[in-house]
């Protein structure tokens, strides 16, 4: 497994410090969380920074950047016009084009997206429809781009099978999946089941911990997250393992810098004791 964060836990930092403290902790990659251009809530979000200088930070300090996380969602439902003004049914499409336009000046292979909530009297089938009629659009402008999108479970698609069922739906090569452990184990699946259904169609898992509802470094939690990383090492998975310290949500969690060092040494040697091969630049000591 190849050990990655997401800056949802640094909201506060720049691109040149997280490249810098990605490089000194060992971790191989970093997601990169977006909330698209001309919005301003996090500091390190890639669409206010010039792309070059964006892929050369990166690239100098030998980390990968994983993928970019988004919010973007195909559940809008198609209602009516209201007093004659016509709803924008695509408005989640265009910002899923902008985002593969904005990974592909990165470089970046992955864009993070959902499915996410059936909600009211509209049955499943319906919601399943639009859901995957939109994903179908947003994929096709990947189409010779060198990126794809990645499907999280999330919201009334919690589980492999959920996903699976979509990506099925939309038979595409251009969209994969991203599989969040703590949402999968809230809904009664185990890791290594994800692994199995989802095959090579999942390309990025996400780790995160909790103590008494607050994130915490790995490991010290109450998620199981130990038991998460070896479910899926004995299930075979190999690819990008993304720590989430949901730090930009919870302003009560503890200090970032010392909490993603403690959970990257944390996380290698979880890896160790399972005889997976750990990168010989991996954080030894918390640095201050």
């Amino acid at each position: 497994m190849k050990p990655a964060f997401s800056t949802v836990g640094v909201p506060d930092w720049t691109l040149p410090r997280i490249a810098q403290r990605a490089k000194a902790w060992g971790f191989l990659g970093v997601e990169l969380r977006s909330f698209g251009f001309g919005s301003r809530p996090i500091a390190c979000d890639p669409a206010l920074t010039a792309p070059a200088k964006a892929r050369a930070l990166f690239s100098r300090a030998g980390v990968s950047i994983v993928s970019i996380a988004t919010s973007i969602r195909f559940d809008r439902p198609v209602t009516p016009p209201v007093l004659g003004h016509l709803l924008d049914t695509r408005r989640d499409v265009r910002e899923a084009h902008g985002a593969v336009d904005l990974a592909i000046s990165l470089e970046c292979p992955f864009i993070r997206v959902f499915g996410f909530e059936i909600e009211g009297n509209e049955t499943r089938t319906s919601a399943v429809a639009r859901i995957v009629d939109r994903l179908r659009q947003a994929a096709d402008h990947c189409d010779k781009s060198g990126v794809r999108l990645m499907l999280e479970n999330g919201g009334s698609f919690a589980t492999a099978a959920d996903l699976a069922d979509l990506l099925d739906r939309v038979n595409s090569p251009l969209v994969g999946a991203a599989y969040s452990v703590g949402v999968g184990r809230a809904a009664g699946e185990n890791p290594a089941d994800a692994v199995n259904v989802l095959g090579d169609r999942l390309v990025c898992v996400k780790i995160q911990d909790f103590k008494r509802g607050v994130p915490c470094a790995l490991g010290d939690g109450d998620l199981h997250a130990r038991d998460s990383v070896a479910s899926l090492a004995r299930a075979g998975y190999d690819g990008w393992l993304v720590h989430e310290f949901d730090r930009l949500w919870f302003k009560d969690a503890p200090d970032a810098e010392a909490t993603l060092a403690r959970s990257v040494r944390t996380l290698f040697e979880w890896i160790g004791a399972l005889g997976q091969h750990a990168p010989a630049h991996a954080a030894t000591a918390c640095p201050h």
